[in-house]
């Protein structure tokens, strides 16, 4: 096993995995995280019913994460990615006939196999796999760095897509022009995930054989991997940091709501923040990627949940407003920089953790089953606050439940800094007296 993680893979793996990884999720969540006031005008939806549709794909992705993870410990990778970006993107064509809000319950529960079942663990094998035993910080900065980077491009062409569609001022267009607009955005990005399905099927290879991935996929759960996987103590730890972080991931939606809402943006330039904000991305990721290998990801996991719990209590304060626009633009670049760093940082503590690659697959199933409810509850608890108190109200309520959230996910970097820290030490300790 050694040898298949420490052979240098070449740099367009990652390349593709960048383009496919992010591609995936365009369709289910950027669309609407850029264009969160127009998806819901545009499907006569309210906040909570949003979260509605998120929670059917959730608890479909609960189930997912546990039986996909199994999955690509058996399976190509580029086999299971390029199949579920083509069913995503069919979706997409579904999603741009405006379907009621019954039959998009159901949109978003298909969205939750293809892009979790077939898809996510695949991903995280495959990203490991190319980092090898020392580079997993950069090779996970890389992933989600480069991912915000793919989506910040997707969003850019789609506030042009929008904005070519829109023949007169934003201000005085009406709903159904701003649909006709949207229909087109959601048109091109299903194009182009179906274009990516077909470049990962042909050239996202690796420079030799995964030696970990099965020939024989007759048994694709196994109990004694998950036993296996169980043993960890880390694994349990990484359930909350994940739970934590990715809560603090969801708010984000939110930004591009909070500038039309509170500081009284028009729906364009709204637009435009929660694409600009994704440009972050690729530099933090980068650069945390590159420290992490220098020092220890979960370090840097403890300073993002800081950083996201300090900003949430800013937030919640209710003193940013349309007067405090600088203050504004510092508390979101602060708040991503802290969701960005958890976020890339999370899956690369897994060979910080000593969990073998043979049971990657597993592990990230297991651990994503709790990782991820965020899924099932983020949007459900964003929409009912949201819908209670309109406008500036209804987001500090918002803002308040994700500073609880992200001190947990604190505590719980800490001890997982703390154990892991023990355990290097006693392995180095071993290591001398032999």
């Amino acid at each position: 096993m050694q040898n298949n993680t420490t052979k240098k893979q070449p740099l367009y793996v990652i390349i593709l995995l960048i383009l496919a990884a992010e591609a995936v999720f365009i369709l289910p969540f950027v669309l609407q995280r850029i264009f969160r006031t127009t998806f819901l005008e545009s499907f006569s939806i309210t906040d909570t019913e949003l979260g509605s549709c998120f929670a059917a794909y959730g608890i479909v992705a609960l189930v997912s994460y546990l039986f996909g993870g199994p999955l690509a410990d058996k399976f190509k990778p580029h086999v299971l990615m390029s199949f579920a970006l083509m069913l995503t993107a069919l979706g997409g064509f579904y999603l741009a006939t405006y379907p009621n809000l019954y039959n998009l319950h159901i949109l978003y529960a298909f969205w939750g196999f293809t892009t979790i079942f077939l898809f996510w663990a695949a991903m995280i094998k495959a990203t490991r796999i190319w980092g090898g035993s020392n580079k997993q910080g950069i090779a996970f900065g890389f992933l989600d760095g480069g991912r915000g980077l793919v989506a910040a491009l997707f969003g850019s062409v789609g506030v042009i897509i929008f904005s070519l569609f829109i023949t007169t001022d934003i201000e005085i267009t009406t709903i159904a022009e701003r649909r006709l607009a949207f229909k087109e955005v959601i048109s091109y990005s299903s194009i182009a995930v179906m274009g990516i399905a077909v470049i990962t099927y042909f050239f996202l290879r690796f420079s030799e054989t995964e030696s970990t991935t099965s020939e024989n996929p007759s048994k694709l759960l196994t109990l004694e991997n998950f036993k296996l996987v169980m043993q960890y103590r880390a694994v349990w730890l990484l359930m909350v940091i994940i739970l934590c972080a990715y809560y603090g991931y969801k708010m984000t939606d939110l930004f591009s709501k909070y500038a039309e809402d509170v500081l009284g943006y028009n729906k364009i330039e709204a637009a435009k923040v929660g694409t600009y904000l994704l440009y972050l991305r690729p530099a933090i990721g980068v650069v945390i990627g590159l420290l992490a290998d220098r020092t220890k990801a979960s370090l840097w996991i403890i300073i993002g949940f800081l950083l996201m719990t300090a900003t949430s209590v800013i937030f919640y304060l209710g003193i940013i407003n349309d007067s405090t626009t600088l203050l504004f633009i510092l508390s979101i670049g602060t708040m991503a920089l802290g969701v960005y760093s958890t976020r890339v940082l999370y899956f690369a503590t897994l060979e910080e953790a000593k969990i073998p690659l043979a049971v990657t697959g597993t592990a990230v199933g297991f651990i994503s089953v709790v990782g991820y409810t965020p899924d099932i509850f983020a949007g459900l608890v964003m929409g009912y606050f949201l819908d209670a108190n309109k406008g500036a109200v209804g987001l500090q309520h918002t803002f308040g439940v994700m500073a609880l959230i992200a001190l947990v996910g604190l505590i719980a970097a800490i001890l997982f800094y703390t154990f892991t820290t023990k355990k290097e030490r006693k392995i180095r300790s071993l290591n001398n007296m032999i």
